[in-house]
């Protein structure tokens, strides 16, 4: 079994608000969950208005396949626009 993990740091602007910022790390976790299936959530910096950390798991198989879904997912996250991704780190995990 290979279990694979990232997190997404994201640096938020024109955000004045915990209702602003809920607002887009609820669109991107919900977008990305239904695009692959995986578990994603919203994992620290909760109090702050202008970052937010997204953190999700992939369980597989194959290391190449599921090294390839962490890549999509960030790259998804990228390609939204909502945020811009000051940080992203992925671990791939045999047990």
């Amino acid at each position: 079994m290979v279990v694979g993990t990232g997190q997404i740091k994201l640096a938020l602007f024109d955000v004045r608000s915990l209702k602003q910022k809920r607002k887009i790390t609820k669109s991107m976790i919900s977008r990305i969950s239904n695009a692959f299936n995986i578990s994603i959530a919203e994992v620290d910096l909760n109090d702050s208005h202008g970052w937010a950390m997204i953190g999700f798991a992939i369980v597989g198989n194959d290391v190449k396949q599921v090294n390839s879904k962490l890549d999509k997912v960030i790259n998804m996250a990228d390609d939204m626009g909502l945020a811009m991704i000051a940080d992203s780190t992925i671990e791939i995990i045999h047990l």
